[in-house]
């Protein structure tokens, strides 16, 4: 795999390491919510979704490391199928994001971009 690839794994799963606490943990702050959502507005009947989905990019984040670390433990298909499988995934989070509210474009670009460079950088 691209090192190139590699790096953006990396920076991908970071991208979602960072966010878990935010949605899972912080979300009562105003400044977390105008970071994530663009609005100051407090939304409790949704703080068990946000747990949930801060733990869901978690656990991508935890499984694009997985395959990483498979990839260089010499266990190259399975860390390959689980890199590209994320990313995939991610550039489809990504876009789902961004149709369901286009105001969250920055969102929906942390979450897309670096798969796409994963994927575009494994192809060449």
């Amino acid at each position: 795999m691209h090192v190139v690839s590699q790096v953006f794994a990396l920076i991908a799963a970071a991208v979602h390491v960072f966010v878990w606490p935010l949605e899972s943990f912080l979300y009562g702050h105003p400044r977390v919510r105008v970071f994530l959502t663009g609005s100051t507005a407090d939304a409790p009947e949704v703080r068990l979704w946000r747990f949930n989905v801060g733990f869901y990019n978690l656990f991508l984040a935890l499984g694009m490391i997985a395959g990483f670390v498979a990839l260089h433990l010499g266990h190259e298909t399975a860390g390959r199928t689980l890199i590209i499988y994320l990313s995939a995934f991610m550039i489809g989070g990504g876009i789902m994001l961004f149709v369901s509210d286009p105001r969250l474009w920055r969102g929906a670009l942390g979450q897309a971009v670096p798969g796409a460079v994963v994927l575009l950088a494994d192809l060449f």
